[in-house]
């Protein structure tokens, strides 16, 4: 059951990461939406990595 859950994530990381490909070279209206969707989801989630573990050795100099 895990293997599944993860698999599924993989499949949509994956499809979201081609939409961001495509959508750069001028795909289709669904895929400009996809790719706005996974870019905010990779926001969120890179907003939400460092909060609460200043200090504890990262180096977040924001490059």
């Amino acid at each position: 059951m895990v293997v599944l859950v993860l698999t599924g994530a993989l499949v949509l990381v994956g499809g979201g990461c081609v939409c961001v490909v495509w959508a750069a070279r001028g795909g289709p209206r669904w895929v400009r939406a996809v790719s706005a969707a996974t870019l905010a989801a990779g926001e969120l989630v890179r907003g939400s990595k460092g909060s609460g573990r200043r200090g504890s050795g990262g180096d977040d100099s924001g490059d």
